[in-house]
């Protein structure tokens, strides 16, 4: 493996752990295996429900990031990407990372998040309401979707990233990294729950850690959108104007 390689590969991981810093399907996760356990299900039951709900968001997550990067190819293919494309990107990554540091928790008590109060009530409400795997899978394919909003930055950054690599086969790598990676913190709360770490603590832990992962999350995505302007556009600029 070539260090250009390597590096792309790392950017990835980079974009898909920004997106497991955001803190939705991981709510819904509580709630759904909260509420299940509350109502004494038993644990098999309750394992199957919240693995069918991982399950989900990997899917969709996956359909998400391979959508964008075939839209990529599909677009780019003949010119390679654009200097334009690399500073949308850029300009997007920067204003979510403001916009996290700024808004993605409520200035309230506990993990309420920023999203609109009905978004938020019907959520909740499926989440209470889920009974079977199926309901639970297609929950989870929910829940990705009304993250959108900010987690448009790492998947939009991935997309471009991902056609860099030098086949299609790395291209299939770096689009199962990204979806790894961005399972990443969901899959560590599953494991939790499984293997009977109570909920509670697992909802206190994020509670005291919220503006952590808040500010990690904001930072990680200004930093990544500084690095690609300066990687992707002012090196670019100045390798075509002859300065290095």
């Amino acid at each position: 493996m070539n260090p250009e390689t390597l590096l792309t590969l790392a950017l990835i991981v980079a974009c898909g752990l920004i997106h497991a810093s955001y803190q939705l399907s991981v709510s819904v996760l509580t709630l759904l295996s909260g509420h299940a356990i509350g109502k004494k299900t038993h644990f098999k039951r309750v394992l199957r429900l919240s693995g069918s709900y991982l399950l989900g968001t990997i899917i969709m997550t996956l359909l998400l990031i391979t959508s964008a990067v075939y839209t990529t190819l599909h677009i780019f293919s003949h010119s390679g990407i654009p200097l334009l494309a690399w500073a949308i990107v850029c300009g997007l990554l920067i204003g979510l990372g403001i916009a996290t540091w700024v808004f993605y928790y409520r200035k309230s008590t506990g993990t309420s998040l920023w999203l609109p109060r009905s978004m938020a009530q019907f959520l909740t409400k499926r989440a209470k309401t889920t009974r079977d795997p199926a309901e639970a899978f297609s929950l989870g394919l929910s829940t990705v979707i009304a993250e959108i909003l900010f987690i448009a930055g790492p998947l939009a950054a991935a997309a471009l990233l991902i056609p860099l690599l030098p086949s299609t086969g790395w291209q299939l790598v770096g689009i199962l990294v990204y979806t790894l990676s961005a399972s990443l913190s969901l899959g560590i709360v599953w494991i939790l729950v499984g293997s009977g770490h109570s909920l509670s603590r697992i909802q206190l832990w994020r509670e005291k850690n919220k503006r952590f992962l808040q500010f990690s999350g904001g930072s990680l995505l200004v930093l990544l959108g500084f690095y690609l302007y300066t990687e992707k556009i002012l090196f670019a600029k100045a390798v075509l104007l002859g300065g290095i």
